[in-house]
């Protein structure tokens, strides 16, 4: 097989990916199209001994293949918390660990949200209600989605422990890269908002029958 041609089609193949990649909107099918174009690539760097083309593809195919799974696993592990536990732990991997201290305030009332907590050890209280929260619960992530943005309790840590943290930037990155990520990401943050709802319920009704005056 002439050599030249091998070397004007990966060209041409190579301008084609350049083309593509500015049409696709979403982070998966991206990530399939660069896969088969690094298999492609290397297949034609091998006999026209381009090596440089070779070892870059090479270096780019696992990495590729590894980004598929992480966001295909994200969007599965969501699916799941949504029709379980409403769990979030498929954030971890998102999240960056902060170290807290007995008294801390990570966060105050009426200030403007911009992240959310996984809380991992420790104690940690929603001052305003009395609420504590226990070890793997998420809290923040409602103030994503209101409209101003902006923390409705203080959250106080009560005994020294660790969270972790995400931004709602990083968030929104998520829903860009795979909109069937945000579809789902939505259905569990109003779920939990319901669960919350139906909580405090349950609190006032037992408040209001406990306030009832027994007879003597």
């Amino acid at each position: 097989m002439d050599m030249t041609y091998l070397q004007h089609a990966g060209s041409a193949f190579a301008s084609i990916f350049v083309v593509a990649t500015c049409t696709m909107r979403t982070m998966i099918p991206l990530r399939v199209f660069g896969i088969l174009t690094n298999v492609i690539l290397i297949a034609i760097s091998i006999p026209t001994h381009n090596y440089p083309t070779m070892v870059l593809h090479a270096v780019l195919l696992p990495l590729n293949a590894y980004r598929l799974h992480q966001m295909l696993q994200l969007v599965r592990d969501v699916k799941k918390s949504v029709n379980s536990d409403l769990s979030m732990d498929w954030l971890k991997p998102f999240m960056t660990e902060r170290r807290c201290e007995a008294g801390e305030a990570l966060f105050y009332k009426d200030e403007k949200a911009e992240d959310m907590f996984y809380i991992v050890s420790g104690r940690y209280r929603l001052v305003e209600s009395g609420i504590e929260l226990p070890v793997g619960a998420i809290v923040g992530e409602l103030g994503m989605l209101s409209p101003s943005n902006e923390r409705t309790q203080t959250l106080e840590c009560v005994e020294a422990g660790t969270v972790l943290s995400v931004s709602y930037s990083q968030v929104e990155e998520l829903y860009v890269q795979n909109p069937e990520f945000g579809f789902f990401f939505l259905r569990l943050a109003s779920a939990r908002l319901f669960e919350n709802i139906d909580r405090l319920e349950t609190r006032l009704a037992k408040h209001d029958a406990s306030a009832v005056p027994q007879p003597a």
